[in-house]
């Protein structure tokens, strides 16, 4: 008998992929999900014409609402909670949706697992945003990006905790609750700390799910504002590689549980925001790409780049698509469902 598995926000980005790929290999997959994301519909609709609506289970239901999540978990052997307000500027404006929907949510997912006989496999999509500012770590500026000079393979779990906007405090806030009921309730609990993940079925806005956004905004011929100087770097992660961090993590659960694992490219996929991602675009696209620049924006890292060696060694996980051939896919996705933007 297989097992079955709950994905709470499982008509997003990374719960529609993940949920694809469940069904490939004939897992019992039920998501969970308010379908308040605007592209939520369209990703349940693809689900149900790759795989037939018999084959997709859902429950329309929000995470605050415990009573019914706690009845949607109670059949799961494994739930990946993934549902989640993932955009900082919301979170400054509506911090108490925030609060709610990341921090209390995350909570009603854990007592519900806590309160299962089952004793569900608990997996948590955490942030790189824990760590805050990181303002204490040395930056210098190269050519086109910047860089850690102290810190060649990124930053590591061992990173201090800092908190930064509603949205890192509501994340972070669930990131260790989700660790203490290991600790406290022995709930097999996994943190996954994400760097930036991209790829098809990511319906990227300008605030949120900038890789996308950006390949969006190029093809459609939207206006695209670069903050800063666009040398600003991150470590971008294609979503299948995410996956497999996901797998492995419930395959080992005996050596992840309790665990915390920074999930990201690392230092081999990185790329600056524009300086160095600006000219990949513009190369698939055959064209210059034009662009307006404005003013850094409060709270944005110059670097962050995760250390992933500790998945390496625990999991034996590395991302395995370079970050010209994941882009290159997530362009000619786009590009083939231009109709939906």
């Amino acid at each position: 008998m297989g097992k079955k598995y709950l994905i709470t926000g499982g008509a997003g980005f990374i719960g529609s992929n993940y949920v694809a790929r469940l069904l490939k290999r004939g897992e019992d997959v039920t998501i969970y999900d308010n379908l308040s994301r605007a592209g939520a519909p369209r990703n349940l609709a693809w689900l149900r014409r790759e795989f037939g609506g018999d084959a997709v289970n859902l429950t329309v239901g929000d995470v605050r609402d415990a009573s019914l999540l706690t009845s949607a978990a109670a059949a799961a052997d494994i739930i990946i909670h993934l549902a989640s307000q993932v955009a900082v500027t919301t979170s400054v404006l509506h911090p108490r949706e925030d609060f709610e929907v990341n921090a209390l949510g995350t909570f009603n997912v854990l007592e519900a697992a806590r309160l299962s006989p089952r004793k569900p496999t608990v997996l948590y999509a955490s942030t790189n945003k824990v760590y805050g500012g990181m303002d204490e770590v040395a930056v210098a500026e190269g050519e086109t990006s910047y860089y850690y000079p102290d810190l060649p393979l990124g930053a590591s779990e061992s990173q201090t905790l800092d908190f930064h906007s509603p949205y890192g405090c509501s994340k972070g806030a669930g990131d260790q609750y989700v660790r203490d009921y290991h600790r406290i309730y022995d709930l097999p609990t996994v943190v996954f700390r994400q760097s930036c993940i991209y790829g098809p079925r990511q319906f990227g806005i300008e605030d949120q799910g900038w890789v996308a956004w950006f390949v969006i905004a190029a093809i459609t011929g939207r206006p695209i504002t670069i903050y800063g100087d666009g040398k600003q770097v991150r470590d971008v992660l294609y979503v299948e590689d995410l996956l497999d961090a996901y797998d492995l993590a419930v395959e080992n659960i005996s050596v992840a549980q309790g665990q915390v694992y920074n999930v990201g490219g690392g230092s081999e996929n990185t790329l600056s925001i524009w300086q160095e991602f600006g000219s990949l675009l513009e190369e698939l696209l055959g064209r210059e790409i034009p662009v307006t620049w404005d003013d850094w924006r409060p709270g944005d890292q110059r670097v962050f780049i995760a250390d992933i060696r500790k998945a390496k060694r625990d999991l034996d996980w590395a991302p395995k698509t370079d970050v010209k051939t994941g882009v290159t896919r997530l362009f000619n996705w786009v590009k083939q469902n231009q109709a939906d933007w």
